[in-house]
């Protein structure tokens, strides 16, 4: 008990602690940690760097074993010793690409794990702004439910005044009602913000892998400098990428322009014949003789130098997109901005006071049940479209700082 029960104290310590609500910079650091797609694009690092030690290497040596010139007719026919040609034979081969094929396949494994780095940056990036979006949603989704509750605990004594308002005759029978229906309507919008909740903590447990994810803590402050932006484009991630593919693409040509360099091979072979004849030994060498380069070679060479042209055109076209991008992200930013500020000045400030002017009036005996009703309904509405705004102005600079920007807030 003495080794147990502090193994169990332990394990209930760790569980607690991973069971804390996340800050915004705890979730990303716990994302980048936990994400398997991370996992995966290190595997590919690993398995390039691996290929690497291998490329332009010399191929493996040929082993050879054969019995030369025995005779299967005239008088030694089916015998061994008694002809002076008979022999067996062992030997070994060594092909010797050119040099420049050699250097053509180092180049090649060095661009494969530019590539491979190159696409982990990307997917760490691409993890971090979901897993900053998701915490976002979750802690808005919390916010709007919580604005609700607040309105609905705000009409509480107004609801239970109605069937003392009908009972002394000022109301009607059918305004008794209406705090029955505001309260279906309120239930209606509750369940739709619960299930955001729902769906938002869905979502940061997907990036997290923590199974209780939760929020706390303040929103990120993220500074958003559209001249920096821009300059800094041509360093994004996606355009990095392309940049990696043409290195491929230009070690492909470089490979097919070393087809057109000859290869060699050497081969040693030590010949065994009967005692009386005594052994033998040959060398030799091989060349390749590329003489056909217009209908071979140069084909080749033309395919991987057009391969090599497309990437290029890809990476131009891939960063006017990103550049369009970007310009329309930062409009969609000073749009969302201009409605928050609309709402949290003008509109949000207009319900409350239309709410308290209707309580006074209903106070007053000047205005109805449904009318205090309606104006909390609104308020309860407007204070969601608040967030709602405030919601998008957050996203956008999320999505603009880690896509387009660094990582640092």
């Amino acid at each position: 008990m003495r080794l147990i029960l502090p193994l169990m104290w332990a394990t209930l310590s760790a569980g607690a602690a991973q069971a804390a609500p996340l800050t915004f910079d705890a979730a990303l650091k716990l994302a980048d940690q936990t994400a398997p797609s991370l996992e995966a694009k290190g595997a590919d690092i690993t398995a390039a760097r691996s290929s690497a030690i291998a490329a332009g290497r010399l191929p493996d040596p040929k082993l050879a074993v054969g019995l030369g010139n025995f005779p299967i007719s005239g008088p030694p026919a089916g015998t061994f010793g008694r002809d002076s040609m008979t022999m067996a034979t062992v030997g070994v081969t060594q092909d010797v690409p050119s040099g420049a094929k050699r250097a053509a396949a180092r180049e090649r494994a060095a661009a494969d794990i530019g590539v491979a780095e190159n696409a982990l940056a990307a997917e760490a990036r691409n993890v971090r702004l979901n897993t900053a979006l998701a915490w976002i949603d979750l802690y808005y989704a919390k916010r709007r439910l919580a604005a609700l509750d607040e309105v609905d605990r705000a009409l509480a004594p107004l609801r239970t005044s109605a069937p003392s308002q009908l009972a002394s005759g000022s109301a009607r029978p059918s305004q008794a009602l209406e705090p029955e229906q505001l309260t279906a309507a309120l239930g209606d919008r509750r369940a739709d913000l619960v299930a955001a909740v729902s769906k938002a903590r869905a979502e940061l447990i997907r990036w997290t892998g923590d199974p209780t994810a939760d929020v706390t803590g303040d929103l990120p402050r993220y500074s958003i400098d559209p001249t920096r932006l821009r300059a800094g484009l041509d360093a994004h991630p996606s355009l990095q990428a392309y940049d990696a593919m043409g290195r491929q693409a230009d070690a492909d040509v470089a490979l097919a322009k070393a087809g057109k360099r000859p290869d060699w091979s050497w081969d040693v072979t030590y010949q065994r014949r009967d005692p009386m004849y005594g052994d033998m030994i040959s060398v030799g060498a091989a060349i390749s003789l590329p003489l056909f380069g217009r209908t071979r070679q140069d084909p080749a060479i033309a395919a991987r130098a057009s391969s090599a042209t497309r990437v290029r055109y890809e990476r131009e076209a891939a960063r006017r997109g990103l550049a369009a991008s970007l310009e329309a992200d930062l409009a969609d930013h000073t749009m969302h901005h201009d409605r928050m500020m609309r709402a949290r000045q003008t509109l949000e400030p207009l319900a409350a006071r239309r709410a308290d002017l209707e309580t006074a009036s209903y106070a007053a005996g000047a205005a109805g049940l449904s009318d205090v009703l309606g104006a909390f309904l609104a308020l309860a509405e407007t204070k969601i479209d608040l967030l709602d705004r405030e919601a998008d102005v957050q996203r956008d600079a999320v999505r603009i700082v880690l896509t387009y920007g660094s990582d640092a807030p």
